[in-house]
């Protein structure tokens, strides 16, 4: 049992050392997936690729993620309000119950990310069937 907890603490990644977008960008670079609960608000992200990062519970608000590859990335319950995400790359990305409120999403593709109607927070007047995702219900 002892090992069982030793070999599961040494998968654990503490996300409190990532706290700058180099940094992010290094730990991506190095392998590295998950940043779940990451607090990077406010930060230049532009142009990273991060594709099939795990940025769930992410703080991400007013941050640019300009053109950055977000592609297949879980993205739910992060907060992206106030972000500017002009022509990301977020196909396939995951974002359930992500708030969006008050982003810019000039350009930025969004085809088959799956949302949830009721707790997915979008910009005003953003248009779903234009943007082609895809819903998590029926």
């Amino acid at each position: 049992m002892g090992q069982a907890i030793g070999h599961m603490t040494n998968n654990f990644h503490d996300t409190t050392e990532i706290t700058t977008a180099q940094a992010l960008a290094q730990a991506y670079q190095s392998g590295r997936r998950s940043f779940e609960g990451v607090n990077l608000s406010a930060q230049n992200l532009s142009r990273l690729d991060l594709k099939g990062a795990d940025l769930s519970h992410a703080d991400l608000s007013e941050s640019d993620l300009t053109q950055v590859n977000l592609r297949g990335a879980d993205l739910s319950y992060a907060d992206l309000r106030y972000t500017n995400l002009t022509q990301a790359d977020l196909r396939g990305a995951c974002l359930i119950g992500t708030d969006l409120r008050e982003a810019v999403l000039t350009g930025t593709r969004l085809q088959d990310a799956d949302y949830d109607p009721d707790e997915t927070h979008f910009p005003k007047a953003f248009d779903l069937a234009a943007a082609a995702m895809r819903s998590d219900r029926p």
